[in-house]
């Protein structure tokens, strides 16, 4: 997700996002760790995701 996306976005919309990036990674992790993860690329976006929605958060702070 593009950060001019989640700029346009409330904050009680970007917490929800950020709540289910967190829970996805957490999902990815498991996968990932009994070796049934089909694109591990995606625990890297992911990752990259949270710290947009973040960033985005912190700003409007």
């Amino acid at each position: 997700m593009k950060a001019a996306e989640l700029r346009e976005l409330s904050g009680v919309e970007l917490n929800k996002k950020l709540a289910e990036l967190k829970e996805e990674l957490f999902n990815l992790r498991f996968q990932h760790a009994i070796n049934q993860l089909d694109n591990p690329g995606r625990i890297e976006i992911v990752k990259k995701d949270i710290a947009r929605v973040l960033t985005v958060l912190a700003e409007k702070a």
